[in-house]
């Protein structure tokens, strides 16, 4: 059994927020970094010592996981994982929100800024998140057989990575919260994945 630990990156700081980001790569809040100090020691505590460490090409996962590390977990090693970065907007990145309705094919999702297999230019569709985020963790399960797996991701990709496990399709996965700085566990079993925990926060 390989055993997964998600954790959805800090907060992005406030210009970024009022814009539709996706794989651009915006810095985190600065004052909700330093305020969120024992969270982060939180998770450091609730964490597994020995796990092996993933982040995404993003910044705002690896100056996450650093604060965890700096919360008390002690020193690894990030390794770099693409298959688990955010969904990519394509043309909308950089968009105010309020401006997005006007380009959109399908209405959008009620708790996300497209339905789930509305594609942008240039971009993927929440369906192409889930199966590309399924592949990858699939590959870092036949990986780390055995083993626990710390992934500071994102909050699409979280959701496609749970979405992988309970074989759902976008829509009903986009209804799930996976809110900054919570803890999400999947087990990868031989007979197949099993969801732990969702959005959890250790230190409430």
């Amino acid at each position: 059994m390989t055993r997964f630990w998600l954790i959805r990156h800090a907060l992005v700081e406030e210009n970024a927020r009022a814009r539709l980001y996706g794989v651009q790569d915006v810095e985190i809040c600065p004052h909700t970094l330093e305020e969120q100090a024992p969270d982060y020691a939180a998770l450091a505590r609730a964490l597994p010592k020995g796990a092996i460490w993933y982040v995404t090409p993003l910044s705002r996962t690896r100056r996450t996981a650093e604060a965890i590390i700096a919360g008390g977990y002690g020193p690894v090693t990030l390794h770099v994982e693409p298959g688990l970065i955010e969904q990519n907007l394509g043309t909308y990145q950089g968009l105010p929100h309020a401006e997005l309705p006007q380009y959109l094919a399908e209405p959008a999702h009620p708790f996300w800024p497209l339905s789930g297999t509305e594609r942008p230019p240039q971009g993927e569709s929440m369906q192409d998140v889930i199966v590309r985020v399924g592949s990858a963790m699939e590959d870092l399960a036949a990986r780390h057989p055995g083993h626990d797996v710390v992934i500071v991701s994102h909050g699409g990709a979280i959701r496609g990575a749970v979405a992988h496990a309970l074989q759902i399709q976008a829509d009903n996965a986009l209804h799930m919260s996976v809110q900054n700085i919570s803890l999400t566990k999947l087990e990868r079993l031989p007979e197949g994945w099993r969801v732990v925990a969702l959005n959890t926060h250790p230190a409430q």
